[in-house]
């Protein structure tokens, strides 16, 4: 989970590496945000969106192929929000044929993007604006968001009904799918979660309880040094969904971040996100189909 020991975390990886090893790194993540486009990419269409919720109109930037009806895929960002990076990974997986819905998930305090050039979570003075943010985000507050935005998803004519919806969430995304599959079950076929936390509590509704309410498959991409910090999750994850008799894959990235899928994060591992994306993609093709 994203917090500020991760943040350290992060640092202290960066500080360790060599000159040479950072100007690389640097140099890759600058060209990151060109990311793959698919063989087979389809011409895609997008806008920006605003949706009604019960607590008020959330900004969101809404995606699919030109033409067609396609299965709808609702993403949850990581604590820096709806910004350029996550709308180029909507595109990318548009172009995959998919109808894609990213939601700026603090809607209720601040408008997409909040962050300025040179801004990340790793700064002290960034981690305290986005604080208040994210009490707004409640489990009951992420229920009814998930409700209106699947709901959103389902009433635009480039979504094909007869198929299941995905969910897609990264960092404190990772638990809001759990929570969106478990409160529309009827129509979540697929999730995935990507360097993702806080899956087990100590709590009456931590996420990984919620298991047995899901239907369709998972992919759970673990970052290294979340699994250092919390060893013990990935096999609460992987008993709960044995026992719900539910399809998971979770796996330990090697070599990987926390944070390591977005194209502009410090710690982007291009090849490591990469697989993962494949992982997903495979996912829904059989999810999906």
């Amino acid at each position: 989970m994203c917090d500020e020991h991760t943040a350290d975390d992060n640092e202290h990886y960066l500080a360790a590496m060599s000159r040479r090893q950072f100007g690389v790194m640097t140099g890759a993540a600058g060209l990151a945000m060109l990311l793959p486009v698919p063989a087979d990419a389809k011409p895609i269409s997008g806008r920006d969106v605003s949706i009604k919720t019960p607590d008020g109109q959330a900004d969101a930037y809404f995606v699919a192929p030109a033409t067609g009806t396609h299965p709808g895929v609702l993403v949850w960002p990581d604590i820096m929000g709806l910004r350029p990076a996550f709308r180029q990974m909507a595109d990318r997986l548009a172009q995959s044929g998919y109808a894609v819905l990213v939601v700026n998930q603090f809607y209720r305090s601040t408008k997409a993007p909040f962050l300025g050039p040179g801004e990340s979570y790793d700064q002290p003075a960034i981690r305290a604006r986005i604080a208040p943010f994210r009490d707004a985000l409640t489990p009951e507050a992420t229920v009814r968001d998930a409700k209106s935005f699947t709901a959103f998803l389902d009433a635009q004519p480039q979504v094909d009904r007869k198929r299941g919806l995905a969910t897609t969430g990264y960092c404190m995304g990772g638990p809001m799918v759990i929570r969106t599959a478990a409160a529309v079950s009827g129509r979540i076929r697929a999730g995935a979660t990507f360097h993702g936390g806080g899956f087990v509590t100590d709590t009456p509704d931590s996420p990984h309880r919620l298991i047995p309410a899901l239907k369709g498959s998972y992919l759970i991409a673990i970052a290294a040094n979340d699994d250092a910090r919390a060893p013990t999750e990935k096999d609460v994850l992987r008993a709960a969904f044995a026992t719900a008799k539910r399809p998971a894959e979770i796996e330990v990235y090697p070599q990987t971040m926390h944070g390591w899928c977005p194209p502009d994060s410090k710690v982007y591992n291009p090849v490591q996100a990469d697989r993962a994306w494949g992982r997903m993609l495979a996912l829904f093709a059989t999810a999906l189909a």
